[in-house]
């Protein structure tokens, strides 16, 4: 008798008669992904090596060193900025420390846009989801007493990314670190900014030029610097399965490596220093086998399509975040448990780095002693749960083996149609990808809606409730000094080095020279952000959604 007979013998013995007696939950049990939940998983049939391998060797389902938390931990971050650079500066020495290993910039939508503090178009937004960065002088403030040769900095920011990183390197040298010292990761995926987000300026073709740039620059002089963090997140915070997550976001990914292949890069140049973002949420075994099985597929890719020989640029290398969209203004202590789970779910799927939410994200900015609970949140999983101490010890479990299979192979036929339709960018230009996470989004809401999907405390649990929480609110002195600062920097520089700088700029934008010697000049000439921007958007003009987007 094999083990389908013995499951069959079981189902008539045991089980049919325990669900006449007491019927289960529900007639199916279904993940946010659309899988099938199988009552009980049995083990799959596979090649343990081609499918699994060992943990630092291909394909890296089992992850990307072989110790993994063995060794060290992952990366423990938190997405931090608000107000000035003077404000942010101090979060962030308090994060240090409390024991954070790494710095994750957030920036306000001004800077993210491309505008400087004194733009009418950034009035009332200057420092309120970010801090607000318009010139070095504001990154120098940031980054006062930091060493930037001993701390890893991420920056989330994408179309202005060459600006800011350029900021960045020039404040290093001032400190006199050599940026070949420099280590951190630039978020610089404008793809998916075009899909979910919308905080793009400059047209595809000029975005994808800079980003190739990025590579080139930092593969010569900046060579632990992740150039590009490609984004599931907000793919996900916009309303995507975990599907459509691994596979919009790989298919970006490709479009990345097909261009700067184009420009004379060779794949082992540049791809180990390709990095990725993901969204950690809710449904536990569906997410730990997510990043499963992008890793797998993503090594797959690299070395089947791209011809990649070194390991490393075959390795998924991922930061991942808690899902902001999941947390509540209701009942805010329970984002403490969701935060937990989606945490534990990113560390046994083998993140490098992780940002875990605070609890009172959905109500305003997190405060100190939130930020610390989110923080202790994931040192308390690493040090007292026991469940770093195995590399990968999800591994060989049927239900998260089953799923890590299932969504291989469905985002790999979403990627193959992003193929047929031309590659991401004739994908995005034609809508298919934001239609998909429209429709998916909708079939969730549409759970939601008749309780086929609970959320405890908004459509079921309900308490009547008086929110009794501290919270932040940003001084409107800040926009006022950021702007009087702006003032000061333009009457003290060289006005005959800023116009020589601006028309340099201009010509290397017309032309095909590398951006980032232009950018990094120019910033340490005190052109602002604002200012380069303006210069590039002379050039490139800048990019309109379509109507029906």
């Amino acid at each position: 008798m094999d083990l389908k007979d013995n499951l069959r013998e079981w189902e008539e013995r045991l089980l049919n008669p325990q669900i006449s007696k007491y019927p289960e939950r529900k007639r199916e049990f279904i993940s946010p992904s659309g899988l099938t939940i199988p009552r009980v998983a049995l083990p799959i049939e596979s090649d343990y090596l081609t499918d699994l391998g060992f943990p630092g060797e291909f394909p890296f389902a089992r992850g990307i060193q072989p110790t993994m938390y063995r060794g060290r931990f992952w990366t423990m971050r938190q997405y931090a900025g608000y107000a000035s650079a003077e404000e942010s500066n101090k979060r962030y020495r308090y994060l240090l420390d409390q024991g954070q290993t790494g710095l994750s910039v957030a920036f306000d939508l001004p800077t993210q846009i491309g505008y400087d503090a004194d733009d009418p178009i950034a009035m009332g937004e200057v420092g309120k989801v970010g801090v607000s960065i318009s010139s070095i002088e504001d990154m120098e403030r940031l980054f006062e007493g930091i060493p930037l040769g001993k701390v890893s900095t991420s920056m989330t920011i994408n179309a202005p990314a060459s600006i800011l990183l350029a900021m960045y390197i020039a404040v290093a040298r001032k400190q006199g670190v050599n940026e070949n010292m420099l280590r951190g990761t630039i978020q610089n995926d404008v793809l998916k900014e075009y899909v979910a987000r919308g905080t793009y300026i400059f047209p595809p073709k000029p975005s994808l030029r800079l980003i190739t740039n990025i590579f080139q620059y930092c593969k010569d002089n900046v060579p632990n610097w992740n150039t590009i963090s490609i984004s599931g997140y907000h793919i996900r915070e916009a309303g995507s399965t975990a599907v459509q997550e691994v596979a919009f976001t790989l298919s970006n990914a490709i479009q990345y490596v097909q261009a700067a292949m184009e420009v004379g890069l060779e794949i082992d140049e540049f791809a180990p220093q390709l990095s990725f973002f993901f969204n950690s949420h809710n449904n536990f075994f569906e997410e730990i086998a997510k990043f499963r099985a992008a890793r797998r597929l993503w090594a797959r890719i690299v070395r089947e399509r791209f011809g990649a020989k070194d390991p490393r640029s075959m390795m998924m290398r991922f930061h991942s975040q808690t899902a902001g969209s999941t947390l509540t203004a209701q009942q805010p202590e329970n984002n403490t448990i969701r935060v937990t789970i989606q945490a534990l779910a990113a560390i046994l799927g083998g993140t490098q780095s992780l940002h875990t939410n605070s609890m009172d994200e959905a109500l305003w900015l997190p405060t100190e002693k939130a930020v610390r609970t989110a923080l202790r949140t994931q040192q308390i999983i690493a040090t007292e749960s026991g469940v770093v101490d195995s590399v990968d010890p999800m591994g060989g479990s049927f239900l998260v083996e089953y799923l890590t299979d299932e969504i291989e192979r469905r985002a790999m036929d979403y990627i193959k149609q992003i193929d047929d339709i031309g590659g991401a960018l004739t994908a995005i230009e034609a809508g298919f990808m934001q239609k998909e996470i429209q429709d998916a989004a909708y079939q969730y809401q549409k759970l939601v809606e008749s309780k086929e999907q609970i959320i405890v405390g908004v459509n079921d649990y309900i308490i009547e409730e008086s929110i009794d929480l501290e919270s932040i609110v940003v001084n409107p002195e800040v926009e006022r000094q950021q702007k009087s600062r702006l003032q000061e920097l333009r009457a003290k520089r060289d006005e005959t080095k800023v116009q020589e700088h601006s028309q340099w700029l201009e010509t290397a934008a017309r032309g095909c020279e590398n951006m980032m010697p232009v950018m990094i000049s120019c910033v340490e000439q005190k052109l602002t952000l604002g200012e380069i921007c303006k210069v590039l958007r002379n050039v490139w003009g800048e990019y309109q959604s379509p109507a029906w987007v």
